[in-house]
């Protein structure tokens, strides 16, 4: 009989029993060595765990070990817009992600780090892989200066706080969007504006950049989202508890149905609610949820640490309280606050242990450890990633313009508010103030601020010649100038003098002591009158020639004086009349010159017509007629002598007599002078060049005399040591060449209030940072200026005008009788009656000595040395 065969359906559930009996036994078994395993299992998972952390820490720190550090530099004009930035921000994640391919996550950063230590407003800094300096050194910012430098390498401080800031919030919600203008880097740049560089005083902030692992980014999303979800079920629950509570007063509910049969109609409230469904869970928007998190692009993990330092207690916590109410401008639905807890009085934090350990590291390295929800997208971050721009209000540091220190080779130019509400007196290198412009009211404090700079120079041993036609600046900075350094080299050439006892001193333009040049003086005196006069080759070519051969013809006659050892026989500019129109004198003068000089007066001058010679010598008779003007020109020899102030660093005052036609010309004939005495310093070394600054009131009077002088003066006497300062209440009324000459080469710029037609000229060089408006409404002795330290521009800042009883109040002294005394003393001043009877009367004296046998021919003759006659030989 055969077996009967088993069927699949008849063995299928003993097979799957055994199978699970089978799995179950398997299962139990390898619990079992499992757990008799444990210990071993667990070092051993110990072990590679801690070898994969120290192998991950060695290759971050080997990462990290190599970077690179570049400064961004902006320019004062430098301005992006949103566009720039997403670029830049892009261009530092793909920096971030330069290292080796074996660089951990945590290593694979770039950081921005903002310093100030109150020597700099704030500086910009970029801190990646080394592999990645060519993306460093680059930057779409067209403004924007990239510089190598060096690790930051700071002293220690004695007393220094840190904090640690993370985002807080929805994860997916932004970070406040900041505009632009104002520069987001302001409250920032408020809270370090104040930092002292003698008390130690460091802020650093550091911000550092990864980018988004993807592996990470979709875990967070997946949780993110399932957080959102179980939310939405969490609501629909309570809503539906809401809604079975409001059930009992539905029709088809047990207490209703009792109150219907209970209760009449009359009496019952209401008829109820009909019957409502449960809700169903809303459904959840995955885009919105994410926010932030829905896209890759832009993404990066973000650390912000900060660090404050100083060496005087409370001044760094204080600084990281101004640091923390900075950090909130970004502050919306997600902002940034510090990680750690108060207990009491005590702060639990990353300046503690076991916290401080972990921060210094990653301080030190550049290492991130950011928390879970510290992602941002690059135009979250917009107003840190760059650097500042010109909407920033940056604070002027010393490092910017130094404090004025009595007697330093420094020039005074008014108190500026500081960050911290005290004033200081700020100024300017002596070798970086070559031509300064001041415009505004009168009264408003323009001559006062340059008496307080010519004040510096002369404490400070330097040599100034101040022109004022008013005089009432040298009584006032007079008591001031009342030492005995200075009284020695004051020189005072006052031409406001009326009483025939009073002093002055003298000067002849003409005059060959102190070795000049024949040419020099010449081409000098000419150019003067031509100048004041309006004299030029189109309108006037005879009347310069008929001047350049007179004076030529009496310069010559002067060399032959001083040969003679007789410079007080010297002509002057009023021989010039005599010469045109006293044949006798000319053949006098004729018969010392040289064949070719004496041969055009022989032959050309002859043919001119005698209706030519008045445009010449009408002016020699305006100067004649002023008693004052002709007691100063008339001498041989004076002591005015502007070469022989500027190399021995004198201090001279020279008060013209006013600003009428007469005197225009007297004071083109100074201001001439000074450009031919600067042009011979040609004759020294740069290096033996001492400065000498020309402090020139009343621009406008001096313009009308000297024009092309004036812009002479701007363009050529800076390599030769001579610096000018101009004041003027309406710059617009200067020659347009003066006026383009001192703004193109003006160190200083300043303007009080006044009208905005004449304000305009110097806000425009500002290119709008400045309101002119806002200018015309200023309080007396308030300016705005800009200045030149170190070869850049600081500025235009508001200042308060320095005062002389400010400043200088320690050195005022009562011997302004005294100095009186020196400066006419040291120019060999004599009394006004007499000066001018001896001009009178010293034509004869001219005579006689071209009549005497001691006048050679200039065949004869050679010209003194230089300094073989002082200028103070007494008239005989």
């Amino acid at each position: 009989m055969e077996p009967r065969p088993v069927t699949l359906a008849s063995s299928a559930p003993e097979l799957l029993w055994n199978a699970a009996v089978g799995l179950a036994v398997w299962l139990w078994t390898a619990g079992t060595w499992l757990y008799g395993q444990a210990w071993w299992i667990g070092l051993i998972g110990a072990a590679a765990l801690i070898g994969w952390t120290v192998m991950q820490r060695r290759l971050s720190l080997k990462a990290l070990a190599k970077r690179t550090f570049v400064e961004l530099v902006p320019t004062r004009t430098f301005e992006t817009d949103g566009e720039e930035i997403l670029r830049f921000g892009a261009q530092l994640i793909r920096a971030a992600s330069a290292g080796k391919w074996w660089t951990p996550r945590n290593a694979r950063t770039v950081r921005i780090r903002l310093l100030a230590d109150g020597r700099k407003p704030l500086v910009y800094r970029i801190e990646g892989p080394a592999k990645a300096e060519h993306l460093l050194l680059q930057t779409p910012y067209a403004r924007v200066r990239c510089e190598k430098t060096m690790p930051v390498r700071h002293k220690m401080r004695q007393h220094t706080v840190r904090a640690v800031f993370a985002l807080h919030g929805a994860p997916g919600a932004r970070l406040r969007e900041v505009p632009l203008e104002p520069d987001p880097l302001q409250p920032l740049i408020d809270a370090v504006a104040d930092l002292r560089n003698d008390l130690g005083d460091l802020a650093e902030v550091c911000l550092d950049l990864s980018p988004a692992a993807r592996w990470r980014l979709r875990a967070r999303r997946w949780q993110v989202v399932d957080n959102a979800r179980q939310a939405a079920r969490r609501q629909s629950r309570r809503e539906a508890q809401w809604m079975t509570q409001d059930a009992a007063t539905m029709e088809d509910a047990l207490s209703w149905q009792l109150t219907k049969l209970t209760v009449p109609q009359q009496q019952r409230g209401g008829e109820g609610r009909r019957l409502l469904m449960t809700p169903r869970p809303p459904r959840v928007d995955r885009e919105k949820v994410l926010g932030k998190l829905a896209e890759d692009t832009g993404l990066v993990r973000v650390q912000l640490m900060v660090r404050c330092s100083s060496d005087v207690v409370g001044r760094a916590e204080r600084r990281l309280r101004h640091i923390e109410a900075a950090l909130d401008v970004y502050a919306a639905r997600t902002r940034l606050s510090s990680l750690g807890f108060s207990l009491g009085p005590l702060r639990f934090g990353p300046d503690r242990w076991p916290w401080r350990p972990r921060f210094d590291e990653r301080w030190n390295t550049g290492l991130i450890a950011p928390s879970k929800d510290s992602w941002a997208r690059t135009e979250e971050l917009a107003g840190l990633l760059k650097p500042p721009t010109r909407h920033a209000r940056l604070p002027v540091l010393d490092s910017d313009i130094p404090s004025y220190k009595p007697g330093s080779a420094l020039l005074p130019q008014g108190h500026l508010r500081g960050p911290d509400g005290k004033e200081r007196l700020i100024a300017t290198p002596d070798g970086d103030t070559l031509f300064e412009v001041q415009v505004g009211k009168a009264g408003w404090g323009k001559t006062m601020r340059a008496l307080v700079q010519a004040t510096a120079s002369a404490h400070a041993g330097r040599g100034l010649a101040f022109i004022d036609p008013h005089r009432d600046s040298w009584d006032t900075v007079a008591p001031y100038l009342a030492h005995d350094g200075i009284m020695e080299r004051a020189w005072l050439f006052d031409l406001t003098v009326r009483d025939p006892q009073d002093l002055l001193a003298c000067w002849n333009p003409l005059s060959m002591t102190g070795g000049k040049t024949a040419d020099e003086v010449v081409t000098a005196t000419v150019d003067a009158f031509a100048t004041s006069l309006g004299w030029g080759d189109a309108n006037a070519p005879r009347a310069i020639t008929i001047l350049t051969k007179a004076v030529e013809a009496l310069v010559a006659y002067n060399v032959l004086a001083v040969a003679a050892g007789k410079a007080n026989r010297q002509a002057t500019l009023f021989q010039i009349s005599s010469l045109l129109t006293d044949p006798v004198f000319r053949a006098s003068i004729i018969h010392r010159l040289d064949d070719e000089a004496a041969r055009w007066w022989a032959t050309a001058f002859t043919e001119i017509p005698k209706d030519a010679l008045p445009t010449v010598l009408n002016p020699l008779a305006r100067l004649a007629s002023s008693p004052v003007i002709k007691a100063f020109l008339g001498s041989p020899v004076g002591s005015y002598d502007m070469r022989r102030a500027m190399d021995e660093s004198r201090v001279v005052w020279i008060c013209p007599p006013g600003t009428g036609p007469t005197d225009r010309l007297l004071v083109s004939l100074l201001v001439r002078d000074m450009l031919r005495a600067g042009l011979s310093r040609r004759d020294l070394k740069e290096s033996e060049r001492t400065p000498f600054r020309l402090y020139l009131d009343e621009l406008i009077s001096l313009d009308g005399a000297a024009s092309s002088t004036l812009a002479e003066i701007t363009e050529q006497l800076r390599k030769f040591g001579v610096r000018m300062h101009g004041m003027t209440q309406l710059l617009h009324r200067l020659s347009p060449d003066v006026r383009t000459a001192l703004l193109q080469n003006a160190s200083c710029l300043s303007t009080t209030a006044g009208a905005i037609d004449a304000i305009r000229h110097i806000t425009d060089e500002w290119g709008g940072q400045v309101d002119p408006a806002d200018v015309a409404e200023l309080d007396r002795y308030r300016h705005w200026a800009s200045f030149t330290v170190r070869g850049r521009r600081v500025g235009p800042l508001l200042i308060r005008g320095p005062q002389l009883d400010d400043v200088f109040d320690a050195q005022a002294r009562s011997r302004t009788s005294a100095l009186h005394a020196a400066a006419h003393r040291n120019t060999n001043a004599r009394q006004l009656s007499k000066l001018t009877e001896m001009a009178s009367k010293h034509e004869t004296k001219v005579r006689k000595f071209l009549a005497s046998s001691l006048a050679p021919k200039p065949q004869e003759a050679r010209p003194d040395s230089p300094g073989s006659s002082d200028g103070k030989e007494q008239w005989r």
